[in-house]
């Protein structure tokens, strides 16, 4: 019987990978090939790990290795691309590649038992679409305006690797420059007799199904795919499956279908490139924008940036001129205009109980016109607070430095940190008086002040709250899209991606407190918030243009600081200076993107604890090019009774940083310490 030698990664945390045996079991038994999973003892388990590499056996003592106990054959191996993508992403951020690459995978690769897998290749093989050469001709294709014909031409006109940052107005028809490069691209192949596919990422599950829907209608022969946390394990299995094997022509995935196996693939698009979610915040953080645009430059394919409020990193990457810009400066629905942007000065108009009369006033316009409202406001729960006017009591968290918000709906208090949850005090924990009071605005307290201001209104709110059930997120926009609902009241969730076609209203509930954050990345955000929310007006032609074509839409923006920069270059649409004049900061106060950062956190039951060992690795070793910050308590320091610190780490240099964090990261794994910490590359919440 033949033999052979193989280095095996593991999902553990040991930078290192671990030689085994195989042994063929019988004569037409095939050797294992890198790429292939194994089923591997480790220590006194089973654990799934991933070759990388055949070893020649002279170099090491067979009679030492364990003997492997299976070789996943039933599917092709994960190409020598799938690997070296891991493996950087492992080498950059910092983590062990067993750590990278098998947590990628769905969940029924990863178990002892191979039934899950062999139920879903059977189910993939039988999905498998019949191949055809020729677009849908039955399939409605809006006509491009001269804009979008550019950008699409531009992207195909692509040899090779190049990064297009599709910049466009909100409403300017980016889908639909998306949806006509990606059949281009797939017909271009067919013809070539190659096969082909096309990777679109979305920033959040709830903008997968609309996209999805779009999709699938513009390519009802095509096989289409979505990969993200809430499919069912078994659908998520047969759908990267079918993306792995090459049946699937279009994947549509949140962060994670980045690392998807995907051997056929020609281009990469990633929309509303700005959001922060492509950033993964456990585990392996890191960023899907940054990955799939070295993935493309890989793999040598177009990737396309798209957003109406790019991030700083890609503007500059613009100004640079490594990214190509294509511009879309008008909305796409014919006489479709930008709505007209108005800031409210609350210290003259004055609020009460959060409503302006100017905003009543337009929400009462809209409702005898029949004409849907939007109204952002990003703080969810009842109130953010409960106090005692008594003694001064707050409703603070026992286990976090945070306090806990207030769901009246539910009668709860509840911690968004650590999610504690407690009735709501009959009396005063400190003095015993029973008239407690809510402090501040959530959604849920605007939307009891909405039923009672408008009772015949349809009023919905659309929150991480209210959308806990799987489908309920979906339904509720689909509610909206029907027209049954007049105001729509929401966090973040109803700022981005949504086409509401009867929506002429927006209006903006406290945003001021992002103003004056210390978070230098509050104001860009801040920016694109509002200017993706004030983009879900007047997208649609009908009852938008008054009798002189000027927009009937408009945003309505609450403040106390109406000179504010910010809220100016709100005012002219002008993100073009508002990004100017960002950069200008940045780089006077030498701030990302003009220097690169990682972050090393500390975990303890003591911070003093914490302090400690972020001190001892801040001397482990020199940092010439690397400045070193001195530690400090995180801002919310106590989580779930776990003490926070961490350390920055700041360089002008990205070369400079790698090649100090690769053998630090080895010195801090080597000290005995009862502190859990972590590193963040490129981190996006300081």
């Amino acid at each position: 019987m033949s033999s052979q030698v193989l280095s095996v990664v593991l999902d553990a945390p040991l930078d290192t990978a671990f030689d085994y045996l195989w042994v063929a079991r019988s004569e037409t038994e095939l050797a294992p090939q890198p790429g292939q999973l194994v089923l591997a003892p480790f220590g006194r388990r089973q654990t799934i790990g991933l070759v990388i590499a055949v070893k020649d056996s002279s170099e090491v003592e067979p009679g030492k290795l364990r003997e492997l106990l299976q070789v996943r054959g039933q599917m092709p191996p994960l190409s020598d691309d799938w690997i070296a993508l891991c493996r950087f992403a492992a080498e950059y951020y910092q983590r062990p590649l067993g750590e990278v690459a098998l947590p990628s995978l769905p969940k029924g690769l990863r178990t002892e038992s191979t039934v899950a897998l062999d139920r879903a290749l059977k189910k993939v093989a039988q999905a498998q679409p019949q191949p055809t050469t020729t677009p849908e001709t039955s399939v409605q294709r809006p006509q491009l305006n001269p804009e979008q014909q550019t950008a699409v031409d531009a992207i195909l006109n692509t040899e090779g690797y190049q990064a297009h940052l599709l910049f466009g107005v909100t409403g300017s028809g980016k889908t639909e420059v998306y949806l006509h490069a990606t059949e281009r691209v797939l017909q271009r192949e067919r013809d070539a007799d190659r096969r082909a596919q096309v990777l679109i990422m979305v920033p959040e599950i709830n903008l997968t199904p609309q996209l999805e829907a779009s999709v699938r209608a513009r390519f009802p022969a095509l096989q289409v795919v979505s990969l993200h946390s809430q499919l069912a394990e078994g659908e998520r299995l047969r759908h990267w499956l079918a993306a792995h094997i090459g049946s699937a022509d279009i994947v549509l995935g949140t962060r994670l279908a980045v690392l998807s196996s995907m051997p056929h693939l020609k281009m990469i698009i990633i929309d509303e490139e700005h959001d922060p979610s492509y950033k993964q915040q456990e585990g392996l953080r890191y960023s899907a924008r940054d990955l799939a645009v070295w993935r493309a430059h890989q793999q040598q394919i177009p990737v396309v940036l798209g957003s109406a409020t790019p991030s700083a990193e890609s503007w500059l990457h613009v100004s640079t001129g490594r990214y190509q810009r294509l511009t879309l400066t008008q909305r796409a629905a014919k006489n479709a205009q930008l709505p007209k942007v108005r800031v409210i000065d609350t210290e003259i108009n004055k609020a009460v109980d959060g409503f302006s009369p100017l905003l009543l006033a337009a929400l009462k316009l809209r409702l005898e016109r029949g004409e849907q409202s939007l109204l952002f406001l990003n703080r969810r729960g009842y109130a953010p607070v409960m106090h005692c006017d008594a003694c001064g009591w707050i409703s603070n968290c026992r286990r976090c430095t945070a306090f806990m918000v207030l769901h009246k709906p539910e009668r709860r208090l509840r911690c968004h940190h650590c999610s504690l949850e407690l009735r709501i005090p009959s009396a005063c924990p400190t003095c015993g008086n029973v008239d407690l009071q809510p402090l501040g605005r959530g959604t849920q307290r605007v939307e009891e002040y909405l039923q009672q201001a408008f009772p015949q209104a349809r009023v919905m709110r659309i929150d991480a709250d209210s959308t806990r059930r799987k489908g309920s997120a979906q339904a509720a926009f689909d509610a909206v899209h029907r027209g049954d609902v007049d105001i729509l009241l929401g966090t973040q969730m109803v700022a981005k991606g949504h086409d509401f076609q009867r929506l002429t209203l927006v209006g903006v509930i406290n945003p001021d407190t992002a103003l004056f954050s210390q978070d230098y990345l509050a104001g860009e955000r801040l920016f694109a918030q509002l200017m993706q929310v004030a983009g879900r007006a007047g997208r649609a032609a009908q009852a938008d243009v008054n009798h002189d074509g000027a927009s009937q839409s408009e945003v309505l923006i609450q403040t106390r600081y109406p000179q504010h920069p910010l809220y100016q270059a709100l005012l002219a649409h002008d993100y073009k200076g508002f990004a100017d004049t960002m950069l200008a900061e940045r780089r006077s106060a030498n701030l990302p993107p003009y220097s690169f950062q990682a972050l090393l956190r500390a975990e303890a039951k003591n911070l003093q604890l914490a302090l400690d060992f972020l001190a001892q690795a801040r001397t482990l070793m020199p940092h010439p090019g690397v400045s070193i910050n001195d530690p400090v308590p995180m801002t919310i320091t106590r989580v779930a009774g776990i003490e926070r610190a961490q350390l920055l780490l700041e360089s002008t240099s990205r070369a400079q940083l790698q090649a100090f964090l690769r053998p630090w990261m080895r010195a801090l794994r080597s000290l005995k310490t009862r502190v859990n910490w972590m590193l963040e590359v490129d981190p996006i919440d300081i």
